[in-house]
């Protein structure tokens, strides 16, 4: 059973609004994770296909999470399952603001908040059980960014470095 680490999760809750998102390969998963979070009070919004969709893309879903993401990025976060997870994570790190994550482990997830300030948690549903996905979660989701200098200047050189490219992108 996985359970909730931090006693205070219902005030951390109420202040984000978690996207969840899946294709064909991740859908399964994608339930689990809905049922697991809901019953918890976590706000979620499933943008994924209402039912299994054999014949639906990735590319599409994790556009939909990104884009809600990068608009409201201080209270967005999104959970996005695929196949091998790479596909979501490449897909949502396209947009400004989004800062994605493949995430394999409880511990992965932590760093991942803690140094990294990742909005989207992306997940592999091939090569994840469904034990340590909930764990993945919880951990990400509970887990605040450090604030650091050192991880606040990395930050900075990150969204320098998505400027330089929105630029070149505007001059072409």
């Amino acid at each position: 059973m996985v359970r909730i680490f931090n006693p205070v999760w219902k005030a951390y809750n109420t202040s984000m609004l978690i996207y969840l998102g899946a294709d064909h390969r991740g859908f399964e998963l994608k339930e689990k994770v809905k049922k697991f979070l809901t019953e918890r009070a976590y706000p979620v919004s499933d943008i994924s296909e209402p039912t299994l969709t054999p014949e639906d893309d990735y590319p599409e879903i994790a556009k939909r999470a990104a884009e809600k993401v990068s608009i409201d990025f201080d209270r967005a976060k999104a959970i996005l399952i695929c196949g091998s997870g790479v596909g979501m994570c490449v897909v949502a790190n396209k947009y400004p603001n989004v800062r994605a994550a493949l995430g394999f482990s409880a511990d992965q997830a932590f760093d991942s908040r803690r140094e990294d300030d990742v909005n989207v948690l992306c997940l592999a549903a091939g090569h994840i059980n469904e034990e340590e996905a909930l764990k993945t979660v919880v951990a990400w989701l509970q887990t605040p960014f450090s604030g650091e200098d050192r991880h606040r200047r990395r930050l900075r050189q990150l969204e320098k470095i998505e400027a330089e490219i929105a630029e070149r992108g505007r001059r072409l």
